[in-house]
């Protein structure tokens, strides 16, 4: 027995840097791989013919389903002939802003260059999207969804149903997003947009003198009786879509990873970057099949008639086609009330679980001291310097050639300010590259002030935030008697109204640089945003991941960019492979003396 001591000890060693290199042995996380190619597709949804965004060929892309605690890695090949950035709205990357995909993180990948994110969606679940973060190019596509789904020892505070549907709506232009770029550096708004898109297709012929012939459009195939969970995504440029279903109702169970109180709508407001989930019976007569519509709210309903969404609900045994008139959306042009008391009512499901098996209400945010107060105010386009501008607070953000965050990895000084102010900005509007300091493991109270005439929906990068009240008028400091300290849901995204407030709380305990913008791309991509930086005082590499080692350099950094090496692509567009099968594949490589010691 002597004579295996040399062997054994080996093997040892090898096991021990295995479990190094995945995590602990026999109960490391997944990885799930992704292989994308993303390139330009021509097609026509709207009977006219366009460059669009896809990715592996799909348009819209394909939906990443995965679950709680897993580790993606997503390999993209940038085929587009500009550079490329792709975010991942809701994930909230715990202590890792180097894979956020916005330019404050992140150097764009070049085009015909190869990048690899690597991320966890640790402690998460729920329904959420990705997209390409630059230059108005969501508009042209190459969004899809990231479904995050509970780890099987996690209850589900509702029944499972029968299947899983996502849908993205969204306003969408004839012109591709380089002439819509081209309208706004021109000073000129973008106007109507062309129709709207489900699933990246068309509108169903429900009226002929509005919808041309031959448009494709999207059909959804149930069966009778059986209920789906439906997810829907506004991945649209910046107008607000009610979203309905002919004579079903929606049972809002979920939104950007809250489970939230279960009722039922006959119609939802979605507004732009923002997700939910509903449970559908589909308890109506199967013999005919029914719309599904996404149609423009607050717009004048004559001259944007044509702005509507519409697909199919088949039920498997159906003999007819949908008829008669498109169900009715809300009817308040001129008052918006309607729509705020729907927001509030959408409340936290504070009794059910999440990612972890602890209700969601156990962490009482209404009992928690803020440290920071932010009046983020925005009004409409101004000229600065000659050109059309939006702004935060009078601060027009303007992105620097390096990387905010990877400017403080290297110590460079001069790349941006920390400065941006707590209060509307007092002077003449300006641009600047100037940055929120956040306290570590302070909580943040942010009012977003809406002096615009649109409706506007703010996206934090790296967090959930609880949107605790809404009102129009100005904000006071009298308003916080009416916020909701107990059940205000928790999300990524918010709707601000225009001539209206909304206030949220956010606990800044994820280390990094995280992007503050607007989700509608004509304001984000004139300059509403803003970063705000959360270090921890304290030198540990515990609260924040390291630069990662295929970290891309830009600006000032370039001269550390090395030359594209090829990356390795999977057979396939997706693959998931646990750390025990990783384990596993390390030891069919060892002799078999080694494994039958």
């Amino acid at each position: 027995m002597a004579g295996f001591r040399p062997v054994l000890a080996a093997t040892v060693v090898a096991l021990f840097w295995v479990c190094v290199l995945v995590g602990p042995c026999w109960a490391g996380d997944p990885f799930a791989y992704f292989d994308w190619d993303v390139s330009y597709l021509t097609v026509a949804p709207l009977g006219v013919k366009q460059q669009v965004i896809a990715i592996n060929g799909e348009f819209p892309g394909p939906v990443m389903n995965v679950t709680t605690n897993w580790n993606l890695v997503v390999n993209v090949q940038n085929d587009l002939d500009e550079p490329l950035l792709i975010t991942w709205d809701g994930i909230q990357h715990r202590k890792n802003s180097w894979q956020d995909g916005v330019l404050g993180t992140n150097c764009p990948i070049p085009s015909g260059w190869n990048w690899t994110y690597q991320f966890q969606v640790k402690d998460q679940i729920g329904s959420f999207f990705y997209f390409p973060s630059l230059n108005l190019q969501r508009a042209a596509g190459g969004y899809g969804g990231i479904t995050v789904n509970n780890r099987e020892v996690i209850a589900v505070p509702f029944g499972k149903p029968d299947g899983d549907i996502t849908l993205f709506i969204g306003d969408w232009f004839n012109k591709n997003h380089t002439d819509l770029r081209k309208v706004l550096d021109n000073g000129k708004n973008l106007g109507m947009p062309d129709g709207v898109l489900i699933n990246g297709k068309g509108p169903y012929r429900y009226n002929r003198t509005l919808v041309a012939d031959g448009i494709n459009y999207e059909t959804v195939n149930v069966h009778p009786g059986k209920t789906y969970r439906i997810r829907v995504h506004n991945v649209g440029i910046f107008t607000s879509l009610n979203f309905r279903i002919q004579n079903h109702n929606l049972l809002l169970v979920e939104t950007e990873g809250s489970y939230t109180v279960q009722q039922n709508y006959t119609n939802l407001d979605i507004h732009v970057g923002q997700s939910y989930s509903f449970l559908v019976m589909m308890d109506q007569n199967a013999s005919t099949d029914y719309y599904i519509v996404a149609s423009a709210r607050f717009v004048n309903e004559t001259r944007w008639k044509r702005v509507t969404g519409v697909a199919i609900l088949h039920y498997s045994n159906s003999r007819g086609k949908a008829s008669g008139p498109l169900p009715d959306p809300p009817n308040d042009f001129y008052d918006k009330t309607f729509s705020m008391n729907q927001a509030r009512s959408i409340t936290w499901n504070v009794s059910a679980g999440a990612a972890r098996p602890n209700p969601q209400g156990s962490f009482k945010y209404g009992s928690i001291n803020v440290t920071q107060v932010y009046v983020l105010k925005n009004k409409p386009p101004v000229i600065i310097n000659g050109k059309q501008r939006t702004t935060l607070n009078g601060i027009s953000y303007f992105p620097p050639q390096t990387p905010i965050r990877l400017a403080d990895q290297y110590n460079l000084e001069g790349v941006y300010t920390l400065d941006f102010p707590t209060r509307p900005h007092q002077g003449p509007p300006k641009l600047g590259t100037s940055v929120i300091n956040g306290t570590y493991r302070g909580f943040m109270e942010i009012i977003f002030q809406n002096n615009d005439t649109t409706v506007q929906t703010y996206h934090l990068d790296g967090y959930a935030f609880f949107v605790v009240g809404m009102d129009f008028g100005e904000w006071t400091e009298n308003s916080r008697g009416t916020y909701n300290k107990w059940d205000g849901v928790a999300r990524s995204t918010t709707q601000v109204f225009p001539g209206a407030w909304t206030a949220i709380l956010v606990s800044l305990d994820n280390v990094g640089v995280w992007n503050l913008r607007t989700e509608n791309l004509d304001t984000w991509y004139l300059g509403q945003e803003v970063y705000i930086k959360v270090v921890n005082p304290e030198n540990t590499n515990k609260t924040e991941l390291p630069l990662p080692d295929n970290a891309l350099y830009c600006g000032r950094l370039k001269k550390y960019l090395r030359e594209q090496t090829p990356h390795y692509k999977t057979k396939s567009s997706s693959s998931v492979i646990s750390a025990n099968d990783k384990l596993l594949g390390f030891m069919l490589l060892l002799p078999l003396s080694v494994i039958f010691l």
